[in-house]
């Protein structure tokens, strides 16, 4: 009976073993899949990134070289703005010393 029970004791511990190699052996063909695949994936994200970097780039060259030319013109705008409003001072100004001048001599 003693030698009965130890077999039963042996086959239920070879089993189990061979059970915990195998699920081991799968676990690890699973990992190394789903690695492969991470790598796959982050390969494509990288490239659709760097294609989407480009692409902005050259949205923002392109967009910087019209608003390079829009301030430019901005500023030739108020350049002429200043030297109007500078003449229309220098007119006011004098009109004030005119009428200062009257009243005070």
């Amino acid at each position: 009976m003693e030698a009965a029970t130890w077999t039963a004791i042996g086959l239920l511990a070879a089993t189990s073993l061979g059970s915990l190699f195998y699920l081991g052996s799968r676990i690890d063909a699973l990992g190394t899949r789903l690695d492969a695949r991470i790598d796959a994936q982050g390969a494509d994200l990288g490239s659709r990134i760097d294609a989407q970097g480009a692409d902005l780039g050259s949205r923002i060259d392109a967009q910087g070289a019209d608003l390079g030319s829009r301030i430019d013109a901005l500023g030739t705008r108020i350049g002429s703005l200043e030297s109007r409003l500078e003449a229309r001072i220098d007119a006011l100004v004098t009109k004030i010393d005119d009428h200062v001048g009257r009243h005070a001599g």
